[in-house]
């Protein structure tokens, strides 16, 4: 993944509408894992969708930041990033 926000932010525009895996650091030694859909990116945050089947939750939003400084990690299906 680039190392920039506006990389990151390119990056993510060019995978609206592709399903990934978002692995999260929810605190110490703990992860979770969601699949979902990249729905949207704007300015500041990007959104995607969940699977309803797998998870309460339908939608999450995440920053830039978060994949910058590795608190999240997103992996598409097509290609690992």
């Amino acid at each position: 993944m680039p190392r920039t926000i506006t990389d990151i932010k390119q990056a993510l525009d060019s995978h609206v509408g592709d399903s990934l895996t978002v692995v999260a650091q929810v605190g110490r030694k703990r992860v979770t894992r969601r699949k979902g859909i990249l729905a949207e990116t704007f300015p500041g945050v990007f959104v995607i969708n969940l699977n309803q089947e797998e998870n309460k939750i339908a939608r999450v939003s995440y920053s830039y930041t978060d994949v910058l400084t590795k608190n999240i990690e997103l992996q598409f299906e097509d290609a690992a990033e």
